[in-house]
Parts: structure tokens; sequence; C-alpha cells
């Protein structure tokens, strides 16, 4: 395979999470314009994510749905058996609390740990076991953070599972890219969506931030949505475990 061949995701389906806002509405839009079809999983409405889907000549199928619930491990055997299987999976959805380390609850704790890491594992698990039964080759991106590889502050849960995605994707990597399932991260900088509303909203930090990216701006959804694409296409088929930083140049700085 040669050519733009190689970048599309003609004929492929991919499920997304927390698809409803942000970086993963954008990573399902960009899906659709590289040909795919998008299975969208989020908590609230998708209707703005089909919609935009829609415009970009894609087609959609989503469902509301808490990830940190238990039963979520089901969804994609559900999926796979009311739509047919799955050629990737795109592990975006999270949350993010703010407190001193000190004053951090253990409720916090929890709710960032369950939705950002362990949902992470046990839907790649469920991808895996159906892929491996049928004999079919996949794909599995996790979205990482630049604070997989520093500490932060006043983030101590994310900041926790982050790091655990990233070991998370390299032990699946491991294990499973004989198998034909490609594993690998995006690490997003400082990009414009709701997690990082207060942030852009503290004049002070806001400057700071801004002041070590070398490309001088925040990162806009569609610069992870287009770098997540080329890891669901074949473009990628020799990438294994890795993790690509699409910040700007913040860890380069």
């Amino acid at each position: 395979m040669s050519g733009l061949s190689a970048f599309s995701l003609e004929n492929k389906r991919i499920a997304v999470t927390g698809a409803n806002t942000g970086i993963g509405q954008a990573i399902a839009v960009a899906i659709a314009r590289a040909g795919g079809a998008v299975v969208a999983f989020g908590r609230s409405s998708m209707a703005e994510t089909e919609r935009m889907v829609a415009s970009a000549g894609g087609r959609i199928v989503s469902a509301a749905c808490d990830l940190a619930d238990a039963a979520a491990k089901n969804l994609i055997g559900e999926i796979w058996q009311s739509l047919g299987p799955l050629d990737g999976l795109v592990n975006n959805a999270g949350i993010i609390r703010r407190a001193d380390s000190v004053e951090l609850s253990e409720a916090d704790w929890d709710d960032v740990l369950d939705l950002n890491l362990k949902a992470t594992f046990l839907l790649s698990q469920a991808f895996a076991r159906h892929a491996m039964a049928e004999n079919r080759p996949g794909r599995i991106v996790n979205i990482a953070s630049l604070l997989s590889f520093q500490g932060g502050i006043r983030v101590a849960s994310y900041t926790a599972s982050k790091h655990g995605v990233l070991g998370l994707t390299r032990i699946l990597a491991n294990e499973w890219a004989s198998r034909n399932i490609n594993v690998n991260a995006v690490a997003p900088g400082y990009v414009s969506s709701n997690n990082t509303e207060a942030l852009r909203a503290d004049p002070e930090r806001n400057a700071a931030i801004l002041s070590r990216i070398p490309a001088g701006r925040w990162g806009q959804p569609d610069d992870i949505g287009n770098v997540v694409v080329f890891l669901l296409a074949p473009a990628s088929g020799y990438v294994n475990g890795a993790v690509i930083p699409a910040d700007g140049g913040w860890l380069a700085r």
C-alpha cells in the first residue's frame, strides 16, 4: 500500500470514547474525513458530533454511557455483535480534578483513575479479545498527556492516571504486536478544550504556558485528531508502543 491510500480509513469502523466534545469530537470528525465509520461513546448528547461527522461525509453511530460504570466493559462486545467487528479503538475519555495534593479527596482520586486508566484497560482488553478470537488486525490509540512525562501541579490523580496510560500502552504493545494489534498513544500538549478552560481563564497561567510553547499558540482539537488518524491508518503499520507528542514543541523546550 502506498500514496494517500496508506492514510485512508476507508471501510474501517473505529470506536471513540469521550466523543461528545473537545478532542474526542475532533478525533471522530478526523476519522470521518479519512473515510472511516465512527462509533462514538460519551456521557452527554452526541448531537453536535453527529452533525459534524455527517458534514464531513462520514457515518456515525453513537451511544450515551458512563465509562466509569462497571458495565462499560461490555460495550465493545455489544457493538461487535450489533454492528460487526471494530477495526480500531481510541481511548480518549478522561476527566481531571484539581486540588492541592494534601487536600485531594479519595473520591477524586478514584473517579479519575477509574475513567482515565481502568476503563482504558478494560475496553482495550475487550477489543483485543474479540479481535484475537477472529484473528483480525486492530489498532488501539490511547490519549496520554504531557503529564505522562511530567508531574504538573494540583492534579495528582490525573498525573498518576496519565503515567499509567503510557505504561499500559507499552505493555499492551509488547504483548499484542505479534497478534497484529498495534497499540500506541498520542500525548496532547496544551489544547483548547474543557479540561484546560480554567488555565486559559487565568491570565498569568495562560501567559506562562504560551511563553513556553515554541509554536506560540494553544493546540486545537484538530491538531490531535489528525495524529490519531495516522496511528489508525495503514501507514503506521510498523509503529508499536510509541507515544507521539502533539504539543507545539513543549517537550523539546
